[in-house]
């Protein structure tokens, strides 16, 4: 663990300073690490707290990198979306671990909400729009390079969650979108998140572009009932009333307006958009691991 590689990395050196005690609650209360390596860490750098902190990351990190090149290419099947909306700006962010107990835990979430507020900023840099839409899909090489507030890159920032965490993470994806005109954006998670405010974290997520004439709280409230909708029905394309028809069978429906509304199946979702004047535009839906999972039968397909 980070806190043991830590110890030995202080055990290695003597100081004679001592650290003030309301110094050393500060930083453990700041940091999240040990007492002894709080203490060490003000010791080496004469109870200047700034410079405490500073030195404390530098070395979780570098023990972070030498741990991510020994974990790398472990399977990393768990983990957690992040969806972020800002106004006429979201981000939907796929960041993944290697077990279920660790996407519990609170620093791999902070660490997830940090990913999703970096590219959030991200897409309040786009100025390439196709029909009052932009969009950018970020892979891993592009998610580590990118830069967050502090100056660090997200991949200086997955080497610190993996030193804290001691699983392999992988930034796996990231879609930054913004819209202008008209156009609205809602985001919603599933299960839903424990936080009300934006980023929100789960397994599943989706965002609506949608117009709404006009837009009150109440369409914005249906805009995220339809990502929840979605996230549920799982359409696989907005579908068009004038040149589409229907399903025979329900069940099947893959086109979203043709689709009984999931939260009141007594009308259809193009029926709920009619009520309150309101239009969908575009959408996307995401599943976490889904890409590791279509690796895996594509695998089994193969060996079959």
């Amino acid at each position: 663990m980070l806190g043991t590689q830590l110890a030995r990395l202080f055990h290695s050196t003597n100081c004679n300073l001592s650290a003030s005690k309301s110094a050393l609650a500060e930083l453990r209360k700041k940091t999240g690490y040990t007492f002894a390596n709080c203490k060490k860490a003000l010791e080496t750098n004469n109870n200047d707290l700034a410079q405490a902190e500073k030195w404390l990351q530098e070395q979780a990190q570098a023990l972070g990198w030498a741990k991510a090149s020994k974990l790398q290419g472990r399977a990393a099947s768990q983990g957690l979306l992040g969806v972020s909306v800002d106004n006429n700006h979201a981000s939907v962010v796929e960041v993944n671990c290697e077990t279920d107990f660790v996407a519990k835990n609170g620093t791999f979430k902070s660490f997830v909400e940090l990913v999703t507020s970096s590219c959030l900023q991200l897409s309040k840099q786009q100025k390439n729009f196709s029909n009052s839409i932009a969009k950018t899909i970020l892979g891993n090489e592009q998610l580590k390079n990118s830069p967050c507030s502090d100056g660090k890159s997200l991949g200086d920032h997955t080497a610190l969650a993996i030193g804290s965490v001691g699983e392999n993470v992988i930034l796996s994806r990231a879609l930054c979108l913004s819209v202008d005109g008209d156009l609205k954006l809602a985001g919603h998670v599933h299960p839903p998140s424990e936080k009300t405010s934006y980023p929100l974290l789960g397994r599943f997520a989706a965002v609506v572009v949608y117009k709404a004439n006009p837009h009150t709280e109440i369409t914005e409230k249906v805009g995220k009932q339809l990502c929840q909708h979605i996230i549920g029905m799982n359409p696989s394309a907005v579908g068009n009333p004038e040149t589409d028809k229907p399903a025979e069978d329900a069940d099947s429906e893959k086109n979203l307006i043709f689709q009984q509304f999931l939260i009141n199946s007594d009308v259809t979702v193009q029926e709920l958009l009619q009520e309150h004047n309101m239009t969908v535009v575009d959408f996307c839906r995401l599943e976490c691991a889904e890409e590791f999972e279509n690796q895996e039968k594509s695998a089994a397909q193969q060996a079959g």
